[in-house]
C-alpha cells in the first residue's frame, strides 16, 4: 500500500511572502527520507503554488515516484511530456476553488480525455482518473484508457454523519476498479483518524495525502508527519 505525499502546501506557504523559500523540492527530499513511496504536486493553470521550474526539478532530484495532478488542457500536456513524470493524475479545475473538490467527468468529457489519455500513454506515462466513487465514472476512465482511478473522498470526509453511506460507495467503487483491471487510490482530505475506516475495507492500492501531513509537520517536522501516517498504513497492509 503507497503513499503520495502532496507537497502543494508548501509552495502555497512559499508564494504567500513571494519568496523563494520553503522550497518544495527540498520538502520532498524530507518527504522520501521519511518513507514516502511517492511525490505528487497539483501544476495549476494559474500555477497558484506548484510551477514549472518545481516539476522539472523534482523530476531531476527525487528518487520516487512523482505524480502531476493537472486539467486536460493540451498546453499543459505539451509540458508534461517533456518533464516524463511517472504519473498524470487528471483533475477538473475551476480558477475560483481553493482546493479540488469534485472529481472529474470522464462521462461527459469522454471525447477530450480519450484524447489527453493517448498522447499521456504514449509518452510513457502512465495516467490516473480523479473521480468521484461512482461506477460509471470509474468504468469510463478505463474506457478511455486510464490505468489508475484515484476515487475522490471529499464527502466521506466533510460529511461524518454520513460516513458510512459514503464508505460503502467508495468500497463499491474500488471494486468496480478492480473489476475492470484498475489500480485504486483514494485521496481528499484524509488525515490520520478518518482513514483507518478505509484502510479496515482494504479497498485501495494507494493513498495521496498532502495537507493533513504538511499540518502536523509544523509541530514534528515533516519526516516525522510522514512516518506516522505510513506507519498506519503499513498497519494495515
Amino acid at each position: 500500500m503507497t503513499l503520495s505525499v502532496n507537497i502543494d502546501h508548501i509552495a502555497t506557504l512559499r508564494q504567500a511572502r513571494r519568496e523563494s523559500f520553503p522550497d518544495p523540492v527540498q520538502a520532498a527530499l524530507l518527504v522520501e527520507l521519511g518513507g514516502a513511496d511517492g511525490i505528487t504536486v497539483h501544476l495549476r493553470q494559474d500555477r497558484r503554488h506548484i510551477n514549472d521550474r518545481d516539476v522539472r526539478l523534482l523530476r531531476e532530484t527525487i528518487k520516487t515516484e512523482l505524480t502531476v495532478e493537472m486539467a486536460a488542457r493540451l498546453d499543459l500536456v505539451r509540458f508534461i511530456c517533456r518533464v516524463k513524470p511517472d504519473q498524470v493524475t487528471l483533475v477538473p479545475e475551476l480558477v475560483t476553488e481553493v482546493t479540488t473538490t469534485s472529481g472529474l467527468d470522464v462521462v461527459k468529457g469522454e471525447t477530450q480525455l480519450r484524447r489527453v489519455v493517448t498522447i499521456l500513454n504514449r509518452s510513457g506515462i502512465r495516467v490516473s482518473m480523479f473521480v468521484d466513487p461512482e461506477p460509471g465514472q470509474v468504468i469510463a476512465a478505463k474506457r478511455v484508457g486510464a490505468r489508475v482511478v484515484e476515487l475522490n473522498t471529499d464527502r466521506y470526509t466533510k460529511e461524518p454523519r454520513r460516513r458510512d453511506f459514503h464508505l460503502k460507495r467508495l468500497v463499491e467503487a474500488a471494486q468496480t476498479a478492480r473489476q475492470e483491471g484498475l489500480i485504486v487510490h483514494l485521496g481528499h482530505g484524509l488525515d490520520y483518524i478518518n482513514i483507518i475506516p478505509i484502510l479496515e475495507q482494504r479497498i485501495a492500492d494507494g493513498f495521496s495525502i498532502g495537507f493533513a501531513i504538511v499540518a502536523r509537520a509544523v509541530f514534528v517536522g515533516l519526516q516525522q508527519a510522514v512516518r506516522d501516517m505510513k506507519h498506519i498504513l503499513e498497519v494495515y497492509s
